[in-house]
């Protein structure tokens, strides 16, 4: 089976690779362009550890194919910190404990940056419900609000 050759754009940068018609996009990722950070956990797009945008969206990566990226702009984990700048997300998640295992961190820091992109100064209930779509079996939610809220507050500068 010929592969499909896919022009996009992934953090900022051009990028060119050929997939197979039928291979998601988080295998694209992690297998053919060595972006590891997205995870897959479920495949079935119910636990958000594979959370990238595609042109500003939240998608699961697992349920979108190689193939639909053709043109599009996709982020991933790997683009969030300014160099050796972590990202306010990605700092208060550190500061509040917000992660353990690791597993599902990067899925909640896309989401959570997906929805400080469309609200700044979500309420918690907002937050919650922005996250819904990612699971955390470690930590639990608590400290995840706490960082997110912290960093929406600083990155309005409140």
């Amino acid at each position: 089976m010929a592969g499909v050759h896919v022009s996009t754009t992934i953090n900022g940068d051009p990028a060119e690779f050929v997939c197979e018609a039928n291979e998601p996009l988080l295998d694209v990722l992690r297998n053919r362009l060595g972006l590891t950070g997205a995870k897959e956990g479920c495949g079935t797009g119910d636990c958000g550890a594979c959370s990238i945008t595609l042109d500003g969206e939240l998608v699961c990566s697992c349920l979108v194919l190689g193939a639909e990226a053709n043109g599009r702009k996709i982020e991933t984990i790997e683009g969030m910190a300014d160099g050796d700048k972590l990202h306010p997300l990605q700092r208060k998640f550190i500061e509040h404990a917000a992660l353990q295992c690791g597993i599902c961190t990067p899925g909640f820091l896309i989401a959570a940056r997906a929805l400080l992109k469309k609200n700044a100064n979500p309420t918690e209930e907002e937050i919650r419900f922005g996250l819904a779509g990612n699971l955390c079996r470690c930590t639990g939610y608590d400290k995840i609000v706490r960082a997110v809220q912290d960093a929406a507050r600083e990155m309005r500068g409140a």
